[in-house]
């Protein structure tokens, strides 16, 4: 229980912090279009990538130097033209929380979006194959931490997507959309600048 609890906290701390997997998930909640299809994908996606941690994928990625660089440039260039696209989408403006009369997005266009932000996203990576990986060597149980952050990664993106729902009220007004759309457009900018220096 020691290395799962472990694991549950060291799992969500790292899974709390913006970026456009958790964006995504939001406005999906938000909109309530495909919400379980992509807090699933999402969970399970990271579930997959923090068994290969704990396997030892983390020792690849340091045996080849190059790796690194690749998912760090590539998943740069992906967040630079996400973020662009949430820019335009505020300087256009106009969306709103309308359930009549508005284009449902589809489930494919969902999931492709979510598996894209997921894995093409070098972040996730270093937290779940490469962070949560190296630590989990510490500790005797390993299937225990891993199952603790498995864990925390459902708990956290089945709470932040239903939870979202929370706030349509906020986001009937099409001002709200746009402050959203600036914000995790300056966000994607931000963790691609990061990236890249």
């Amino acid at each position: 229980m020691q290395a799962a609890a472990a694991g549950f906290a060291l799992g969500l701390s790292l899974i709390l912090a913006i970026g456009a997997q958790n964006a995504f998930v939001l406005r999906q909640g938000i909109r309530r279009e495909h919400v379980f299809a992509a807090v699933l994908t999402c969970a399970i996606s990271d579930a997959l990538l923090i068994a290969v941690g704990v396997a030892g994928f983390g020792a690849l990625a340091e045996a080849l130097p190059w790796l690194e660089s690749v998912m760090r440039y590539g998943g740069a260039a992906f967040l630079v033209w996400y973020g662009a696209h949430n820019f335009l989408a505020a300087w256009r403006g106009g969306q709103a929380l309308e359930t009549e009369g508005r284009v449902r997005s589809s489930l494919k266009g969902v999931l492709g979006t979510v598996l894209m932000l997921t894995w093409l996203n070098p972040h996730v990576y270093l937290d779940t194959v490469v962070l949560l990986g190296s630590i989990s060597a510490q500790w005797e149980n390993k299937l225990g931490f891993a199952l603790g952050a498995m864990t925390s990664s459902f708990v956290f993106f089945f709470s932040l997507g239903y939870g979202a729902r929370l706030l349509r009220p906020f986001f009937a007004k099409p001002r709200s959309w746009q402050i959203l759309d600036a914000v995790v457009g300056a966000t994607m900018w931000a963790i691609a600048v990061k990236l890249v220096l």
